[in-house]
C-alpha cells in the first residue's frame, strides 16, 4: 500500500429540505484513502454510511465540503469508479457474460466485441462461473448473481471499488465464499497495483477481515466517529484470525463503541 492520497473527503455536510423542515444526514465529514488501500464503514442504520458512499459514486451531491479523486473535485459519475451494490443491479435481459461485457464497453469502448466477451469470461472464471456466461440472472442463485456483479465490476478495471453492502443479501456460508473471494482478487499475485476499496458493512467481523482501516461513524447527523487501524498480516486466515489477541481487542474495541453509539441513540429518543 502506498502513501498516496486517492480519495479526499473534506468537511462533507449533506442537508435534506422539505417544506417546514430539513434532515441533516451528514455533517462535516472529512477523511483521506490512500492508494490500493481497503477502507471499510461501519456504524449503526441511519449513521450515513450508505449516503457517504452515493456521494463518493457521484448519483449525490453533497450540501457542503467537496470530494476529491486524484485531485479532481468529483462532479457525477466516473469511470475510475467501479459499484457493487447490495442487490446484483444485473441486467435481467441480459446473460452473466454480456453483463460482465457491457460493464467493459463503458470504460474500454476501445476494445472489439470478441475481446470484451473474451475478458468477460476471464473473470467469470476467476469468480468460479465459468460455466455461467450463457445463464441469465433468474437461472442463478443470489450468492452466483453477486459473484457476476463482482466479476463485472473487477473487468471494468477502475481504480476505485465502491462496495455498499454486497454480501448483505447473501447467506452466510456463501458470504465466507465472497468474502475470501474478494480478498483474494485485491491481493492479486503481488505485482500488480490494488485498488482502493470502500467498503459499507454493518459486519464487524467482516469489517476486520478485510479492511487496513475501519471508519466507524455516528447517527444525528451521520459524522466520523473513530478511525480504527488494522494492523493484522496479510493474507489473512479467518480461523488464524479469530486466535489472534490483536483481532480480540480490535473487535472489543468496536463493539464497545457500538454499544455506546446504541445506548446514547435510546437516551436522546428517550428524552424526546
Amino acid at each position: 500500500m502506498t502513501n498516496n492520497k486517492k480519495i479526499e473527503i473534506k468537511n462533507i455536510g449533506l442537508t435534506y429540505e422539505s417544506p417546514g423542515t430539513s434532515f441533516q444526514a451528514l455533517k462535516d465529514v472529512s477523511l483521506d484513502i490512500n492508494d490500493g488501500e481497503f477502507i471499510s464503514i461501519i456504524g449503526s442504520s441511519g449513521c450515513g454510511k450508505s449516503t457517504l458512499l452515493s456521494i463518493l459514486e457521484g448519483l449525490k451531491t453533497p450540501t457542503a465540503g467537496e470530494v476529491l479523486i486524484d485531485g479532481k473535485k468529483v462532479e457525477g459519475t466516473g469511470r475510475e469508479r467501479g459499484v457493487v451494490f447490495q442487490q446484483y443491479a444485473l441486467f435481467p435481459w441480459m446473460t452473466a457474460e454480456k453483463n460482465i461485457s457491457f460493464g467493459i464497453k463503458q470504460v474500454r469502448p476501445d476494445l472489439s466485441r470478441k475481446e470484451r466477451l473474451e475478458l468477460a469470461n476471464e473473470f467469470l472464471a476467476k469468480v468460479g462461473l465459468t460455466s455461467a456466461g450463457d445463464k441469465y440472472p433468474r437461472d442463478l442463485s443470489g450468492g452466483m448473481q453477486q459473484r457476476v456483479a463482482i466479476a463485472r465490476a473487477l473487468a471494468m478495471d477502475t481504480d476505485i471499488l465502491l462496495m455498499d453492502e454486497p454480501f448483505g443479501a447473501v447467506d452466510a456460508k456463501t458470504r465466507v465464499v465472497l468474502q475470501e473471494l474478494l480478498l483474494n482478487l485485491w491481493e492479486g499475485d503481488g505485482k500488480s497495483r490494488k485498488k482502493t476499496v470502500v467498503f459499507v458493512t454493518h459486519d464487524v467481523d467482516e469489517a476486520i477481515l478485510l479492511s487496513d482501516r475501519i471508519i466507524m461513524m455516528r447517527a444525528n447527523p451521520g459524522r466520523v466517529y473513530r478511525d480504527i487501524p488494522v494492523n493484522l498480516p496479510r493474507p489473512r486466515s479467518r480461523t488464524e484470525l479469530v486466535k489472534s489477541p490483536e483481532y480480540t481487542s480490535i473487535r472489543s474495541e468496536i463493539m464497545t463503541l457500538f454499544f455506546s453509539d446504541i445506548r446514547d441513540q435510546i437516551d436522546k429518543e428517550a428524552v424526546i
